[in-house]
């Protein structure tokens, strides 16, 4: 039984070693989710200087007596 114990305890070790020593932990999703928030953010932004911009051009008085 000590012996499982110690199998068991050196692959526990060896996985958790080898997850430290990966630089690359889960940093693709966090920079996918940073760049589609930033993508959301910027469709906002246009959407919202558009309705400006749209509001501003209506409210322009041409001078055609409508």
């Amino acid at each position: 039984m000590l012996l499982y114990a110690r199998i068991l305890w050196n692959l526990v070790t060896a996985r958790i070693l080898r997850v430290l020593a990966d630089d690359d932990r889960g940093e693709i999703t966090t920079t996918v989710i940073v760049t589609a928030l930033m993508a959301v953010l910027a469709i906002a932004l246009i959407a919202i200087i558009a309705a400006k911009l749209t509001a501003k051009a209506n409210s322009i008085d041409l001078g055609l007596g409508v």
